[in-house]
Parts: structure tokens; sequence; C-alpha cells
């Protein structure tokens, strides 16, 4: 499907690999300014094509002297001139620029890592605003090479308290330069610089709205759905799939065919609270399918977290291609598209890193969404969610009247409790203990008020035993491990820190009511290094 057309005040940000890509884009969303994010390496063409206001060359993790070091297109910095586009580089972005137009990047004799002091050297800088010459702040450093020779025409606008280049500019050309990351909260000035670039010396006007996306991603769908076409649309009970077939209902009515799958890997009575909330709330036209045995039959024995994601996927195109048949011999006519709740961090993830010389990135996990689409599938997808954050799939949510209490569910993973048992999830009765251990959990937290403060939490099933004792007897039972983060958006994640009555009181509940568990841990890891979901 196709991507809504952009508006000429669009910023677009090219990525060279930085951690740090999707804040600034979400920064600068938060302004009301539309943000997209493509390759560092992409064409010309494709740059042009979103007619941006402004571009911003990300930070990364290599130096302008590799071999293979990652650029944007020969003529970018001509056409941006000529069509009158600001650019501004970030830290390697700004190195770039430098190197492109003839100044000088060495290695750094003292490389600059963290917090460090800024002094601005300039009255007349335009990305400081004028008359602030000799002013002072704090910025967050992370680059080991520096620009000691600047290109002719630019100005050194600001430097380090070791001297180094920290921003620069040519306003003629309208090229600027930060050698820090204004984005992230440990630059304190950071988002005040963002924001005075962006509207006093770009110009950017502040009227991006999620209605106006809402109703521009209306008019795509029903451009790439004809007037008698049929959509199919699986719903998993959580907030992405449920805003993305609301809207998509909001476009084509009933032409919408959604469809529930209980695959055996659901929550403790799961089935029956989202088929509650589907009728009862949201009015949508939902079909559900108990296919338990089916996906189960299929899952025994395995026990790699990728296979078990591939097998899902598949089974769940199975089921809906059958469903397309039942669909066909009703209406005449068999549907083309499947609706999937792909989100924006989806779309940035599956990049390929700027400089690695991989045509794909690297497979962290199959898509979130359903575990791994086979090839061959016959189904066109439709995401119209694919430009949109966590956040902001919920305001979209609000616009269409999706019930609070729903939009604020947790994430649950497309494959389910399938990547929570880690290892064969058809063993023994590891679904059905993984199930009662989660509810006690997640109840608990609903108990406590912590629900809304936590962006997702769960429980693990481990392939462990341990000794204990129980009823004064010697027990040799399940392990179950705790895992509740806070996040914006997913991508990056911090432990929830509970108290320590909290966690010893959910202890006690598990291994009192859960029969064969007699031992319970937390997970503290934070994202990164670890990823959210164990598998």
């Amino acid at each position: 499907m196709e991507t809504p057309s952009m508006k000429p005040d669009t910023v677009l940000i090219l990525d060279f690999g930085s951690q740090y890509t999707h804040l600034i884009t979400r920064r600068i969303r938060s302004l009301n300014v539309f943000s997209l994010v493509l390759s560092g390496t992409s064409s010309l063409p494709q740059i042009s094509s979103h007619n941006p206001r402004v571009v911003i060359l990300s930070g990364g993790p290599h130096s302008v002297h590799a071999p293979a070091a990652p650029s944007f297109p020969d003529g970018f910095l001509e056409w941006a001139q000529s069509n009158g586009v600001y650019v501004l580089g970030i830290c390697y972005g700004l190195q770039l620029v430098v190197q492109k137009l003839g100044g000088v990047v060495v290695e750094g004799e003292s490389k600059e890592y963290g917090k460090m002091e800024i002094e601005v050297k300039s009255g007349g800088s335009e990305i400081f605003g004028k008359g602030k010459v000799g002013e002072k702040q704090v910025v967050w450093m992370s680059h080991g090479d520096e620009a000691v020779e600047v290109p002719v025409g630019f100005e050194v606008v600001a430097r380090s308290a070791q001297g180094a280049v920290a921003a620069l500019e040519n306003r003629e050309r309208r090229i600027y330069g930060l050698q820090y990351h204004p984005e992230v909260t440990h630059s304190p000035k950071g988002m005040e610089t963002l924001k005075h670039f962006l509207f006093d010396v770009c110009g950017v006007s502040a009227d991006w709205k999620m209605e106006d996306l809402m109703e521009e991603e209306i008019k795509v769908i029903n451009k790439t759905v004809a007037a008698d076409e049929h959509v199919i649309c699986a719903l998993s009970g959580g907030v992405d799939s449920t805003v993305a077939a609301t809207l998509v209902h909001k476009a084509i009515g009933d032409r919408l065919h959604c469809i529930f799958v209980d695959n055996g890997l659901l929550r403790y009575k799961e089935q029956e609270r989202v088929m509650d909330t589907f009728e009862r709330d949201l009015h949508l036209p939902v079909t559900c399918v108990d296919a338990s045995e089916q996906f189960l039959s299929q899952l025994k024995g395995v026990v790699d977290p990728e296979t078990k994601r591939k097998i899902i996927g598949k089974e769940f195109i199975n089921i809906f291609d059958q469903f397309a048949q039942e669909l066909e011999k009703k209406h005449g006519k068999k549907p083309a598209f499947l609706v999937q709740g792909t989100l924006y961090p989806d779309v940035i993830e599956s990049c390929p890193p700027p400089g690695t010389d991989r045509t794909h990135s690297h497979t962290i996990k199959s898509h979130h969404n359903v575990g791994g689409l086979p090839k061959d599938m016959k189904l066109k997808l439709i995401e119209p969610l694919k430009l949109l954050f966590k956040d902001e799939v919920r305001e979209m949510g609000r616009i269409l009247n999706v019930p609070v209490g729903f939009l604020k569910r947790h994430p649950f993973p497309g494959p389910g409790l399938a990547v929570r048992v880690l290892g064969d999830v058809t063993q023994g009765n590891a679904l059905e203990v993984l199930r009662q251990v989660d509810e006690i959990f997640i109840q608990s937290i609903r108990d406590a008020g912590l629900y809304d403060s936590i962006w997702q939490a769960f429980a693990v099933f481990l392939p462990v035993r341990s000794v204990g004792v129980q009823g004064d007897k010697r027990t040799h039972s399940h392990v179950v491990a705790l895992r509740a983060v806070t996040s914006q958006d997913g991508m990056t994640a911090d432990w929830f820190n509970f108290e320590h009555k909290f966690l010893d009181d959910v202890s006690r509940k598990i291994c009192n009511s859960v029969q064969g568990v007699n031992r319970v841990v937390q997970d503290i890891t934070s994202k990164p290094p670890s990823t959210i979901e164990w598998e």
C-alpha cells in the first residue's frame, strides 16, 4: 500500500546508524511537525520524492575515514541548495558535511563522550539565536573524530571546553551542524535549540495533526481497495491491530472482515475478554476461530524461537487463506488484502544498517505481528499505522473512539505465549502454569495501581526446575520469571523498580496458588542489551 502524501514541511532524517535516530523523529513530531526516517544511503530521487523542508543527517558509529563509510548520495547538497532545503548534520552528519565540502576531519587526540560544556562563539549564530555569544550550555557528546578545518563559507559558532568544533553553519547555503546530540535529555537545552532551528531558522509550520494523518490514510485505503473488493484483518486483541481495524472499517465499512484466531497461545481467558470488547464496545464484525489444536500440533517438539515464529506465521496465513475462501463463497469475490498493525519502530528497525554492505538488516526477530509471514503469501498487505509510534497509535485510537481501557492495554506479541514459554510450548502443562502465573502478576499490578505506569509486564516459563520445600515436603518444581519495563516506544526500555513488598506478595501468591511452581525470579535487564521479550 502506498504512503500518504507528504506535506512541504516534512522533516526528513537520513539515518547513518545512530541509536538516537528514532528519538530525533519523536522529538520533532512532539512539536507537531511531521518527520520521517530514510536510510542514509538512499538515492537522491528517494529523498526528493518526500519533498522535505528540512533534512537532518543523523549521527552514527562510523568514522568518515572508514573505507565503507556511509554517505548521502552525490549531488545531495547541491540539490538541497537549489531547492531551498535546510540541512542539519548531527555528530557524524556534521563530519560528513565537512569532509564532503573540503574541510578536514581527523581522529581526535582526546575523545569526547558524555556530558560536555560548550560555549557560543558567534553573536550572529542562527542556530543558537543572535546575540548569544559567550552563552554556555551542557550537551551530550559521543564522537572520536573531530572537524579541525571547516569548509569555505562556514563559521564555527560554538566550541567545546576542550576547543573542539561544537557547532558550525553556512547561512547562505542553509547548512548547519551540531557535533553533539540535541535530541537526548542529557542535552538540557537541546529541544530549545531544535525548536528554534525548525521554526525560527527554517520557517517550518507546526501544523501536523493526527486527524490529518487519519484522513490521509483513509484516502489511501480507499484508493488502494477497489469499491468491490474485500479485506481481511487479523485481530490479536492488542491495541495496534484493533486501531488498524477500526480505521480500515471507517474507510470501507462492512467490506472489512475481521478474524480473531485462538491459537492456543493466548493469556488467561483472553478469547472471552477480547471478543466481549469487540462486540460490546467496538462493534466490529469479528469471526472467532479456535485453532488451538492446529497450532499446538505443529509446535510439538520445537524449541528454537525463530522456528516457532515461522511455524506460527505460516499457520496464521493458512487460516487467513481458508477464511478468504469462505468469504469468496459468500460474497462472490475473494479478499485480496490483509490488514496488519505494523508500527513505525518495525519499519525503522528493518532498515539495513548503512555501511554494513548488507541489503537486509540483521534479523533480531521475525515480524512482530504474526510471527514471520511466508514469502509466498497471496494476500497483499495494508499497514495503515506504519508511520506511527505506539503513543501516536493510542492517540489515533482515541480519535476513533476506541475505549480508553483497551488503548491502555500492554503490548502482547503476535506469537503469543510461544515466546514466553522457553523451549517446547507443548511440554507438560507449561502453558497452563504460565497463564495462571501471568494472571496473578498482572492482576496484582492492577490492584497496586501500577498498570498504567508500566509499558509491558508479563511472566516467562523457564525450562528449568529447582528444589524447594512446600508443605514440609521436598519439591522439584518449575521456575518462572517476572518482567516489567517502562518505555516510550518499545525501542529502548528500562526495567520497572517494584517495591520489595509488592514482589514479596506476588511471589507468595504465585507459589501458594499455582501448582508446580516453587521459585519466582525477576528480570532486571534493560533494552539494550536484552530485548523486552525473552524470545
